[in-house]
């Protein structure tokens, strides 16, 4: 498959002003310099703890914040290079989905007007009546009724509200969405009925998504590939029943051992990290990870690793990870992915209820 977005050595420093003269201290180095591609009809998930820079990610894939260095190319375009006018038309083929639903719609705005406004900005339908059969095809298409287009957004549910979210993104027909934390303010019962939804609509409108979780236990349901970040930087990219069939980086060993087993009689061997992360205004020489790293060397605190590749998309920025025991392996996918199970199980129980 071609890729539908290029980035290319992205770079994202946020000043820390202070004193009375709001002189530029230091610098937060939130993203420092990764690459990545994601194709057409693909899900690329970015994971990581709180505060590793995957959000800003995709802000600036989007460019809605502007980056300090690197390049972001959209089907072959550089978007850093567009004026307001040319990024405003491109953006029709770009989209977002926030976290809180809640606070990504307007509170004094209908549905219906908040779907149509991307119609009128964009000029994707004639008149009014146009207008209004694409809200109501919109709503339809996430599951909602037509007659929800005259509500606001106070009189939904969570997981309603989420889906309002997912159609105004829809209303423009990109090709790619960006999906930062789309399920994490959801229960688990609504979050299997989203991430279903997401599944669908991907595959009907062949969507490329850049799904942005700290919940490992959601991203192995819809993510093709996995990047793992740790302050700032990508660690690991692989498919993801490779990654979870066989981490190879510290981190992401860890973070695979804090998965929660829907089983309570289930026993599993954690990978307790440490200490704490370090500050993203001075981050440690090296090798970022090797303060917390139980297999950290005397090199790994002087050589900055690399991302490299084995050739089959698996890719590791540790250079000692043949070295480690073997980490045990969790199913991405199957028949007999309890996980997988318990999640449909809730939806099915819970999706009468969401409807209404």
């Amino acid at each position: 498959m071609s890729a539908l977005l290029e980035v290319r050595g992205l770079v994202k420093h946020f000043p820390v002003t202070g004193g009375a003269f709001g002189r530029v201290s230091g610098h937060v180095r939130a993203v420092d310099g990764i690459d990545f591609e994601v194709a057409a009809g693909e899900t690329l998930a970015l994971v990581g703890e709180s505060g590793c820079g995957k959000s800003t990610v995709g802000r600036l894939a989007l460019r809605l914040i502007e980056p300090t260095a690197g390049s972001v190319r959209f089907e072959g375009e550089d978007l850093l290079a567009l004026d307001a006018a040319a990024l405003r038309a491109r953006r029709r083929r770009l989209q977002v989905i926030f976290q809180d639903p809640y606070a990504s719609l307007n509170p004094r705005m209908t549905v219906g007007a908040m779907l149509a406004e991307p119609l009128k900005l964009h000029r994707l339908a004639g008149g009014e009546r146009e207008r209004r059969a694409r809200v109501a095809e919109l709503l339809e298409l996430v599951g909602l009724r037509p007659d929800h287009a005259r509500r606001y957004p106070h009189e939904f549910s969570g997981g309603q509200r989420q889906r309002i979210a997912i159609a105004r993104a829809l209303a423009v027909e990109p090709r790619l969405i960006v999906a930062d934390e789309p399920v994490s303010a959801l229960d688990v019962s609504i979050q299997a009925q989203v991430i279903n939804l997401m599944r669908a609509l991907q595959k009907r409108f062949g969507l490329a998504y850049i799904f942005i979780s700290h919940d490992l236990a959601v991203v192995k349901h819809i993510a093709d590939r996995i990047a793992v970040m740790y302050l700032g930087r990508i660690v690991e990219t692989a498919p993801t029943a490779a990654l979870f069939a066989r981490p190879r980086h510290p981190y992401t060993r860890a973070l695979l051992s804090a998965v929660p087993l829907p089983d309570p009689t289930a026993v599993r061997e954690r990978a307790l990290l440490e200490g704490d992360i370090p500050s993203a205004m001075n981050p440690p020489s090296g090798c970022r990870f090797h303060t917390r790293c139980p297999f950290a060397r005397e090199s790994c605190r002087r050589d900055d690793p690399r991302l490299e590749s084995d050739g089959q998309g698996h890719a590791t920025a540790c250079p000692w990870w043949r070295e480690f025991p073997p980490a045990p392996a969790i199913a991405a996918h199957g028949g007999e992915d309890q996980d997988r199970v318990r999640l449909d199980r809730l939806q099915a129980a819970f999706v009468s209820q969401e409807a209404s």
